[in-house]
């Protein structure tokens, strides 16, 4: 009895119990106490009442306090909803001593609560498994109370699974049994089920300890880093990804110095951690501190072990960089660097920074430094030297694993060996950067995402993403045209091109879905098509506001034709910035209008009919019916030798039919001018007329004139060191 006080004997014969019940307080005589009465309540009213002169009022409010006892609950935010729910349970100081029971109306057979007395052995509840019991209790018994069922097997468990689960719906065939498992550790089933468990927790586990690798929520942290991948290396990782993953995180350890670390922080640690701690935990960390030190020592042993094979690594690093085998001076200066640097008492990381530094500073890595012949005639450039030329007129980049093989061999200057590496070389996905570095900035557009002059009340759509997926598009278009070895007539006449669904949406070209750039045929009814219809050439080719005939004609003059035009003479009139409220004129009459003063015929001329056949294309490439001011737009052309055409579709059937040749020997001369690193002279028009020839022998394709550049004297041959320039 928990009136006794605590702690007081059980029934069980235990002297020093401590009991404890949930509920209403119960006062010195066993009776309950009289609970606190809000007195806005209606029962709080009526005793104010009841104790004044005014007794109709307090005859009243009793009648309220019948109305309200005998009727529905109160609402959530009545003042009376408290003193209801404290005076109609089945424990509350209404009903204190009296037995409900005998005041319960009869129910029906079907809504009798509890169980018959027979369901019962003793104090315990039998029922049989695998089947469902109900029991009826009434909801109020269960106001702020939990019901409780102690369960266990009836005998032996022997093979058996019992699961038991306790709810307030009858069970179905979706619901979760999520109770506890009765069962003998040593059966058979139990064994099962646990094996079970741990072949589900090996391929879907629980969670891991800590998310972040390094733990940032503590003032004062031991352990540096956590590594646990093992999920991850098991389930996902190759014999290949786990091994480069335990070198990462080896390489991680001395970068960290966990071990080392950890020994400097522990006093620290210990510390924070032992103030108010019990001695034993103290002790704890005090018997392990020898333990710290052993991981400590051991680490430092093996970060100075590492140290002769880090230097080597720099060393051939340094060979990478320089992009030849060093010479033996060269590796010993870095080495004499290096140790010179530790004898001043620098550490060895500061010491490999030092070392890298000058290897990154070195004329070697900053340029193409080539040793030419003594004497006026031209030699031979060395292996290294050819590998490099052709590393960086491809690739942009160094030479890879494959090319150096191949230097070292000395097989590079044998053609075909040279042709079978140009040849792997243009199928690798690093040629995306001679696509980047050749191709757009011939047509001008490299780093088209940085393009921010449009009006962004008119074009509000042109933001970063859309900047980013026109760039691509363009990167993406060369990049085809080297690695699939397309013919040059493609860069106008391709039928296709790269689109994801944002850029898609901007062309008007249905069913893309999804932010992958994937290859999209029969692309010209769609108004694009090669470069004439690429949104960075339309773009970059107009005004903030407005369309440029100006611009996207000249464009096409010297991006394509090659031709050399006069710069416009001083205070030229400008025309408008924008296509509306230009008293009723489109940019084409404009332009025309324009063209009519005499200073400005000479030029305007030449490029005007090919800037209005992209009239059709507003400032950010949409394709377009008409102008922003809404006035029709006229993609008609016609230019002084008297050919007319209609839109790009005709532009292009123009530059394909009457000026091929030129622009396939302009696309020659600009890439043999970016593969050499230098203008095209006098001297290499032979070598032009070759590349052209070597084209039109293999259907345009231009692995073809890549193949010629390689094997010219030009790529393969340097001047003299006293040929006069």
């Amino acid at each position: 009895n928990v009136q006794d006080g605590n702690p007081h004997a059980d029934r069980n014969g235990n002297k020093d119990t401590w009991s404890f019940v949930r509920g209403p307080s119960l006062g010195p005589t066993g009776g309950t106490a009289a609970p606190g009465i809000p007195p806005d309540s209606v029962l709080g009213r009526w005793r104010t009442a009841a104790a004044g002169p005014d007794a109709k009022a307090a005859e009243q409010l009793a009648k309220n306090v019948e109305t309200l006892l005998t009727g529905p609950r109160p609402a959530e935010k009545d003042p009376n909803r408290p003193l209801y729910d404290r005076l109609v349970a089945p424990d509350g100081p209404l009903f204190a001593g009296l037995d409900v029971t005998k005041l319960a109306k009869p129910r029906a057979k079907a809504e009798t609560f509890g169980l018959p007395r027979d369901r019962f052995a003793q104090d315990s509840l039998v029922v049989p498994a695998d089947k469902p019991i109900e029991i009826r209790l009434p909801a109020a018994l269960f106001a702020g109370r939990e019901f409780v069922v102690d369960a266990k097997l009836d005998g032996p468990a022997g093979d058996r699974l019992v699961r038991v689960r306790a709810g307030t719906a009858a069970p179905g065939t979706g619901t979760p049994w999520d109770g506890p498992v009765l069962a003998a550790a040593d059966g058979a089933a139990y064994r099962r089920l646990v094996h079970g468990h741990d072949e589900f927790r090996k391929v879907f586990p629980l969670f891991i300890c800590f998310p972040q690798v390094v733990p940032t929520d503590e003032v004062v942290t031991l352990k540096m880093f956590h590594r646990e991948d093992e999920p991850l290396t098991r389930l996902f990782l190759n014999a290949d990804e786990a091994r480069r993953l335990d070198r990462m995180w080896t390489e991680h350890r001395f970068v960290s110095r966990q071990a080392a670390a950890e020994y400097d922080y522990l006093p620290q640690f210990m510390g924070f951690t032992t103030q108010d701690t019990p001695k034993p935990l103290q002790q704890f960390f005090i018997d392990r501190k020898p333990l710290f030190k052993k991981h400590a020592d051991e680490f430092v042993q093996q970060e100075q072990a590492a140290i002769p094979a880090q230097l080597d690594a720099l060393v051939a690093f340094a060979g990478r960089a320089y992009r030849r085998p060093l010479t033996d001076k060269e590796q010993a200066d870095l080495r004499t660097l290096y140790h010179g640097l530790r004898a001043k008492g620098v550490a060895h990381d500061e010491a490999f920074r030092g070392v890298l530094t000058r290897v990154l500073v070195a004329p070697s890595f900053l340029f193409h430094v080539e040793q030419a012949p003594k004497g006026k005639a031209a030699g031979p450039v060395n292996d290294w030297e050819l590998a490099s030329r052709l590393s960086y007129f491809l690739w942009s980049t160094m030479p890879d694993d494959d090319l150096r093989k191949e230097a070292i061999a000395g097989r590079l200057r044998d053609p075909a060996a040279l042709a079978a590496q140009v040849e792997r070389m243009l199928k690798d996905p690093r040629t995306r950067n001679l696509g980047i570095e050749f191709g757009t900035q011939w047509i001008h557009v490299r780093r088209f995402e940085d393009l921010k002059e449009k009006n962004e009340k008119l074009f509000p759509m042109f933001d970063a993403k859309l900047r980013q997926a026109i760039s691509e598009e363009s990167v993406l278009f060369f990049q085809d045209l080297f690695q699939a070895n397309r013919p040059v007539s493609a860069i106008l006449d391709a039928d296709y091109t790269y689109v994801n669904d944002l850029l898609a949406k901007h062309y008007g070209i249905p069913n893309v879905a999804g932010p992958e750039f994937r290859r999209v045929d029969g692309i010209k009814k769609y108004g694009r098509g090669g470069i004439l219809g690429l949104a960075s050439v339309q773009s970059k080719e107009a005004g903030a506001s407005r369309t440029s005939p100006v611009l996207r004609g000249n464009w096409v003059v010297e991006t394509l034709l090659g031709e050399k035009l006069p710069k416009p003479p001083a205070n030229v009139p400008q025309l408008p910035e924008s296509e509306t409220g230009n008293d009723g004129l489109t940019m084409r009459q404009l332009v025309e209008k324009h063209t009519r003063i005499e200073s400005c015929q000479a030029c305007h001329v030449r490029i005007d009919p090919f800037g209005f056949a992209f009239e059709k294309y507003d400032p950010i490439g949409r394709l377009r019916d008409k102008d922003s001011g809404g006035l029709p737009v006229d993609a008609k052309a016609k230019l002084r030798d008297g050919a007319e055409f209609d839109g790009i579709d005709g532009l292009r059937n123009y530059l394909l039919t009457k000026k091929k040749d030129v622009i396939v020997r302009l696309f020659c001369k600009r890439l043999l001018g970016y593969a050499l690193g230098r203008a095209v002279t006098l001297s290499d028009t032979t070598l032009v007329d070759e590349m052209v020839a070597e084209l039109n022998k293999n259907e345009g394709h231009v692995q073809a004139a890549v193949m010629t550049i390689v094997g010219s004297p030009q790529f393969r041959m340097i001047r003299g060191s006293e040929q006069e320039n």
